[in-house]
């Protein structure tokens, strides 16, 4: 009964081995993103009770100056280890960190017992940093391996699978661990529970790893495949960045991915100000977020379990990317004229929903028909460092809000801020529409030639 569902939603499954090893990736997906979305609310609420709204832009802005020694560290992890290994090292990294930040959260006078806001307070951007670094690394990590285990067929059926429990984990995050829930009077105990699952996480990718059978492990090598497997691979930094610059289909997956970040961090700025001036109470405040995680990871549910994937199957790739910019163009417009928390709240809902339910998926097979180099390196640079960079660069736009603020006064400065930000936007859209086509016809090509594209 369950395969005939899932048979009905994605395609038919070439044996019950391979849905099982989308079932086991797709619950380390779920416990992945429901840890993130149970620290997530916690990122901006504690940030802001401790250091102020007003500078999550500039808090996005120093996030990508600890990208870039994380991005160093990756890549040497990546030329040293076993892809799996480094996901050990990682997350278990990041577990100690997440008891060591409990520690200092729930302290009287670091912590967020003191509400005295203050710009000076290291705890608020440290923390900041570590929730946008964990997503940044062990999200992309995950699929860096989910890709390179996984052949263009076999990722049609299986990934909305893994899509579709990310979402419930985005549910069941902020919908269980949230302070309230648990009758702690500030969000700091969440940390340290976080930090339990982190070390379950890791022990899942290991049973998964040593349990699913090696034929369901192999990756997409092309027609060519064997001579890639022989060349010797270029190693360092910068090489991720060097094969992004040398090769136009890295490139536009890259300029689709800042595009969305640097758009949707606009949005995000409003959302985060208005909630923080209508909850103003760090607990308050956090809960209002975890609603928001929640009403996203339903609304990306339904879209799944409606078929939206389907899209991608049988209507191919290019329509597919093509989707999202419509949509944000949609959202962008409609901010711009009705700028109010509550729709900025379902603007915000559906364009992470959609994004979460069908454009990360599809572009993350983007990467299948590429070689194992370009997979490991050029995907963290595109997914941390390019991912990061544009919310800076949007973050930069946003501090621009508080001089509108200040030379034209609140109600005009922020109109005006609007338009700008709207007529942004939409111009960066339209290269977004015209990049997709590019990148949809490269993939398509490849994939029916059994040829990698770089």
């Amino acid at each position: 009964m369950v395969q005939k569902v899932f048979q009905a939603l994605w395609g038919k499954f070439e044996s019950r081995d391979e849905l099982k090893k989308f079932g086991f990736l797709a619950f380390i997906f779920f416990c992945i993103i429901g840890t993130f979305w149970a620290i997530k609310p916690l990122k901006d609420s504690v940030f802001a009770a401790t250091v102020g709204v007003d500078f999550l832009p500039w808090a996005k802005v120093v996030s990508i100056f600890f990208i870039v020694p994380l991005v160093i560290i990756y890549t040497k992890l990546i030329d040293t280890f076993k892809r799996q290994n480094v996901f050990y090292i990682l997350i278990s990294i990041y577990s100690l960190l997440a008891f060591v930040f409990y520690f200092f959260l729930a302290d009287s006078y670091y912590g967020i017992p003191n509400e005295v806001e203050n710009a000076w307070r290291l705890l608020g951007w440290l923390w900041y940093v570590y929730v946008d670094s964990f997503v940044s690394l062990m999200v992309a990590l995950f699929w860096v391996i989910a890709t390179d285990i996984t052949l263009p067929d076999s990722a049609r059926r299986g990934f909305p699978i893994i899509a579709l429990f990310g979402q419930f984990g985005n549910i069941a995050g902020p919908f269980f661990l949230r302070a309230s829930r648990f009758g702690f009077v500030n969000s700091a105990p969440i940390a340290a529970i976080a930090g339990l699952i982190m070390l379950g996480i890791g022990g899942l990718m290991w049973l998964f790893m040593n349990t699913t059978p090696k034929h369901l492990l192999q990756s997409y090598k092309g027609e060519n495949g064997a001579g890639l497997k022989n060349k010797k691979e270029k190693s360092g930094f910068f090489e991720g960045l060097r094969l992004i610059a040398s090769n136009w289909y890295l490139l536009g997956i890259f300029l689709m991915i800042t595009i969305y970040e640097a758009v949707v961090v606009i949005f995000d700025f409003h959302f985060h100000a208005m909630a923080k001036a209508a909850y103003p109470q760090e607990i308050a405040n956090a809960e209002y977020l975890a609603k928001f995680g929640v009403t996203t990871g339903i609304v990306a549910s339904l879209c799944v379990l409606l078929g939206i994937n389907s899209i991608q199957r049988l209507l191919g790739m290019k329509i597919s990317l093509l989707l999202m910019p419509l949509l944000v163009m949609v959202a962008t417009i409609s901010l711009k004229f009705y700028p109010t928390l509550s729709v900025v709240f379902w603007i915000m809902v559906f364009a992470k929903a959609i994004n979460y339910a069908l454009n990360q998926p599809t572009i993350k097979q983007l990467y299948i028909p590429t070689s194992k180099n370009v997979r490991y390196k050029a995907q963290g640079w595109i997914e941390m460092f390019g991912s990061r960079g544009a919310k800076s660069v949007g973050s930069l736009f946003n501090a621009t809000r508080g001089v509108f603020k200040s030379k034209y006064g609140a109600i005009a400065g922020i109109n005006i801020f609007l338009t700008l930000s709207t007529t942004l936007s939409v111009g960066m859209i339209f290269v977004w529409l015209f990049i997709a086509i590019y990148v949809g016809k490269s993939y398509d090509n490849a994939v029916q030639k059994n040829e990698v594209v770089c």
